[in-house]
């Protein structure tokens, strides 16, 4: 099976840390971002890769070569201009024949592949979507309001409200090239079309670590985390 990884982003929100190193090469452990991610995807018979490149590419290129050094096979997809998550893997429409797999190239995960392909084969969906459980605070009290008699129905103290949030973990079959068009985004274009178009998506819902470095405190934080659990 084939994982596109998305590494074209500029990430703007890391600066001063990204003016001269893409986010996915920046060091988590003693090892780039990219590379916890490949390793970890190669224990799940993921060995052929294509990495989405264009902020800084040749950083990435230099590093991962053709991948056989890292005991996988890497080729690289060039994007001149930012062509969102879907529009990055456009230009393989017809070259993938069989199912793929999607992550993006700022995350740091140790979900169970294999058990998320079992999902998806077994849901026959165009589509599977990793999500975790995420549990949100309100910092507030939040009334339930009858709209028709504008009475209060009923009243919580800081209720924690509980999400399965978008993990940017996708599983995907060919077909689903017929539903992206160029500059799409996954989730604000493709998976709103699949719907309407009343294609199933699957839900993969378990739980796993699952590290978001879109931030300079996300950044810092993973870094602290890492060097406290001595991997």
């Amino acid at each position: 099976m084939k994982a596109f990884i998305l590494c074209g982003g500029e990430g703007t929100r890391l600066r001063p840390y990204t003016y001269t190193t893409p986010k996915p090469m920046l060091p988590v452990g003693g090892k780039p971002i990219l590379q916890h991610l490949i390793e970890h995807l190669k224990k799940h018979a993921i060995k052929e890769f294509a990495l989405t490149v264009g902020y800084l590419k040749e950083k990435i290129m230099d590093y991962f070569e053709d991948g056989k050094k890292f005991g996988v096979k890497i080729e690289y997809a060039t994007e001149d201009t930012p062509k969102n998550t879907a529009g990055s893997i456009l230009d393989y429409r017809g070259k993938v024949k069989e199912t793929f797999a999607v992550l993006m190239g700022d995350h740091i995960t140790d979900i169970n592949l294999a058990d998320m392909i079992r999902s998806h084969k077994k849901s026959k969906a165009i589509a599977t979507v990793a999500l975790l459980k995420k549990e949100t605070k309100i910092e507030y009290g939040v009334a339930e309001i009858d709209r028709k008699t504008g009475r209060i129905t009923e009243f919580s103290e800081k209720p924690v409200i509980e999400h399965d949030i978008n993990t940017g973990i996708y599983i995907f079959e060919p077909q689903v090239f017929d539903f992206i068009e160029e500059k799409d985004d996954f989730a604000k274009q493709v998976f709103p079309r699949l719907l309407k178009a009343g294609k199933p998506i699957n839900a993969y819902v378990a739980e796993f670590e699952w590290l978001d470095i879109g931030r300079i405190a996300d950044y810092e934080r993973v870094k602290q985390e890492w060097k406290g659990k001595n991997r």
